[in-house]
């Protein structure tokens, strides 16, 4: 292939992608229960390969494995919606001991201790603004649901979700066998390989948090509310949600769980109990969990997770953050492949002449300060 042709290739395959890239970001707000149904088809597409192999058919492996998943969403659904329900009635029940606790005992100790200014912390105007956004946010949902878009369209995904699911589980080889086909056969050997070796990294990392998820968010409800804490529930299910971002869910949990002890209890030894809990959830998280689950040779770095969910938010609102971490994961992958072609490149290997500016450089250093002595250039005779 001449390098005319060569270069026209590249350009074109360059086109490819940017177009697909621009089409994603123009479609992205009607493109969330496609991507949530293709997640859920990615992650069940396993169980009903499992079932092929014994014997079965595919649209009977499909059928087993989809009805089985639904109803197991429905059921973890009935538990945590009442139960999600009774803590925010908790909450709410209980806002007014917070704000007593907050006029009363924290904003005078943070006054006393960091000699601040008593008008930066006027609790009744905080109680205020936060009843007037409250209420805005009431009338904007409200002017939404009577104009009934906004429930249209969450009706629309909630029913668009399930079905999308059914269809691209059912069909997911042959979606894979057509890209396949699809792809340029000069790039087809390397797209393959790393389309594996990205399955491999987002089936333990991406299977592997979830499960990490429910498993601090199962441990921190369970401990707070052992050790007397009433809102322990609802913030262990926040702590386990944001897990997925490092220490996010950890410091979040962490203050909600000392907040509400301070209030509830206000003794040392309640308190002294919520910070063993997190200690304990931490080297759970990081010493059992994580390592057994997701895997630490696959894992992404903490801040490669916070850049991708921030960046994810911003490029795509609540579609980037919730594909966030299996692009990240492909990403990955590919800076893996950039990285060993670089090393094996003409750019890397080839060594370079020594520069002539520097050749008969000679460097001294008198009493602590360097000197710099060029020969040939500033010598006299």
């Amino acid at each position: 292939m001449s390098i005319s042709q060569e270069t026209s290739r590249r350009w074109q395959m360059l086109a490819i992608i940017v177009a697909i890239g621009l089409l994603v970001w123009l479609l992205a707000p009607v493109l969330m229960p496609f991507a949530v149904a293709a997640m859920l088809a990615y992650l069940s597409d396993p169980l009903a390969d499992r079932l092929e192999r014994l014997g079965l058919g595919r649209a009977l492996a499909v059928s087993i494995v989809f009805v089985l998943l639904i109803l197991v969403i429905a059921a973890a659904l009935l538990l945590l919606i009442p139960l999600i329900a009774r803590q925010v009635e908790n909450l709410v029940q209980n806002f007014p001991f917070y704000v007593e606790w907050a006029r009363a005992k924290a904003v005078p100790w943070l006054q006393a201790k960091l000699h601040l200014d008593p008008k930066a912390f006027d609790t009744d105007r905080l109680v205020d603004q936060i009843k007037q956004h409250i209420g805005s946010i009431g009338t904007v949902l409200g002017k939404l649901s009577r104009s009934g878009l906004g429930v249209v369209a969450w009706l629309t995904n909630v029913v668009l979700i399930p079905v999308v699911w059914f269809y691209l589980l059912r069909d997911w080889d042959r979606l894979v066998a057509w890209i396949d086909r699809m792809l340029p056969r000069s790039v087809e050997p390397t797209v393959a390989h790393l389309a594996r070796e990205s399955d491999m990294v987002l089936g333990a990392f991406v299977r592997g948090q979830l499960l990490v998820m429910l498993a601090l968010a199962i441990y921190y409800g369970v401990a707070l509310t052992l050790i007397g804490i009433s809102v322990g529930p609802l913030i262990g299910m926040v702590a386990g949600l944001l897990s997925f971002v490092p220490y996010l869910g950890f410091i979040t949990g962490f203050a909600a769980a000392i907040i509400a002890s301070l209030v509830q209890h206000g003794d040392w030894t309640h308190l002294m109990m919520v910070v063993g809990v997190f200690i304990i959830g931490q080297l759970l998280e990081g010493y059992v969990l994580v390592p057994r689950l997701v895997g630490e040779k696959i894992g992404l770095h903490p801040v490669a997770v916070i850049f991708a969910v921030l960046a994810g938010g911003y490029l795509f609102g609540f579609l980037g953050v919730l594909l966030a971490l299996p692009a990240a994961s492909v990403i990955l992958v590919l800076l893996r492949y950039l990285a060993q072609r670089y090393r094996q490149s003409d750019l890397y290997t080839e060594k370079g002449e020594p520069d002539s500016v520097f050749v008969d450089e000679d460097v001294t250093v008198n009493d602590g300060e360097a000197s710099v002595h060029v020969a040939g250039h500033n010598d006299k005779p």
